[in-house]
């Protein structure tokens, strides 16, 4: 019954009389209002109104869900460990998604260990392979491709790695674990993608704005775009491997940024991880000049802060020593006889419009 103080209106559409009588489920559901002078309007408005009585259940379900969820979720998985910044991961991951038996595989993709053993086979050798045409070919089209055309996520049991791609957010370098911590506004998100597809693997990252991000943001992300881009239009026959890194640091430090050392880009093709390795600080000892038919990775990591890194405790989450955010780009890239071909550029646009998104 409503108060005999306060007069409220019959919720029944073209009626205004007193009402007086609530309705039973929505006291219930905790459904505010819900008014009517009679039976006979509320029954009149059943059709209509029972909608609020699902919406409400729905609200319900799904609340209890995210509780439970949240119940479960541990901030915390190795006690004791420092974090170098506010990020922290969220466990544990959801379940495995399982890859259609009908895709091919890499030699790593059902290895107890995720090792590759053609990888292991050529361990040590700073020999480059130079793709012959029908390789090239392969790599054209794997560059290109996705699971819906067949192709197998290349991180996924890389030496163990349990998602099929990676995801890396604020201070997180590389090799960060999609897990289920929620994208929040002003993030940084690098994801980056790998396929396997008919034998040949095709490798690349962009970062990307979550909602409103600040202007030192812009302009790292703005600068490590610049950086790749820069390195890419140095890339033909000749040039020498360890220049990339030089260039790309002339310009990350120019703009006040740091470079980081423990990763590089790549030799890539029938192994996911191969001969040339590509460091993208100066003065390098990378081995090796570019030739036709060389192809490579070229994956600037810039930071904010120091270039210092360390790893989490998963072996695999590499974060800034002091916590400071950092970004990256990548292609992967065919050496050919005038040039380089950006074999993972965008289709629409041949590759030379700029990355940075916003989500």
């Amino acid at each position: 019954m409503a108060s005999t103080e306060e007069r409220r209106e019959c919720e029944t559409e073209s009626c205004s009389k007193e009402a007086k009588l609530q309705c039973p489920t929505c006291i219930k559901l905790g459904i505010q209002g819900s008014y009517f002078c009679s039976q006979e309007c509320f029954k009149g408005s059943w059709a209509s109104h029972k909608l609020l009585h699902k919406k409400a259940k729905e609200d319900k379900n799904q609340n209890e869900c995210k509780n439970c969820v949240e119940k479960d979720i541990n901030t915390d998985p190795w006690p004791g460990y420092r974090y170098t910044g506010k990020l922290r991961p969220y466990y544990p991951l959801t379940p495995l998604r399982p890859v259609p038996n009908e895709i091919q595989r890499p030699d790593y993709a059902d290895h107890p260990r995720g090792m590759s053993e053609s990888e292991q086979f050529l361990k040590g050798t700073s020999q480059i392979k130079i793709l012959p045409t029908e390789d090239i070919e392969g790599m054209r089209v794997v560059c290109k491709a996705c699971t819906t055309r067949n192709c197998y996520p290349s991180p996924l049991n890389y030496y163990n790695f349990p998602k099929s791609s990676c995801t890396s957010v604020n201070e997180v370098i590389c090799h960060g674990i999609p897990d289920r911590r929620p994208l929040q506004d002003g993030d940084l998100l690098n994801v980056d993608i790998t396929v396997y597809h008919n034998g040949f693997h095709g490798d690349l990252n962009e970062t990307f704005y979550v909602g409103e991000v600040d202007e030192g943001a812009k302009k790292l992300v703005q600068t490590t775009y610049e950086c790749l881009m820069q390195a890419i239009d140095s890339v033909k026959p000749g040039v020498r491997y360890r220049e990339l890194g030089n260039i790309i640091q002339k310009h990350a430090q120019a703009n006040g940024f740091s470079v980081v050392r423990s990763y590089c880009g790549h030799g890539i093709h029938r192994l996911f991880h191969t001969a040339p390795n590509v460091p993208h600080y100066a003065k390098n000892k990378a081995v090796g000049v570019m030739k036709p038919g060389h192809v490579f990775t070229i994956e600037p990591m810039i930071c904010e802060g120091g270039w210092q890194d360390e790893t989490w405790p998963d072996g695999w989450t590499a974060v800034t020593r002091d916590g400071k955010r950092s970004a990256q780009f990548e292609h992967t890239l065919l050496v050919t006889d005038t040039g380089c071909e950006i074999l993972t550029h965008r289709l629409e646009d041949n590759g030379r419009a700029h990355f940075l998104s916003q989500i």
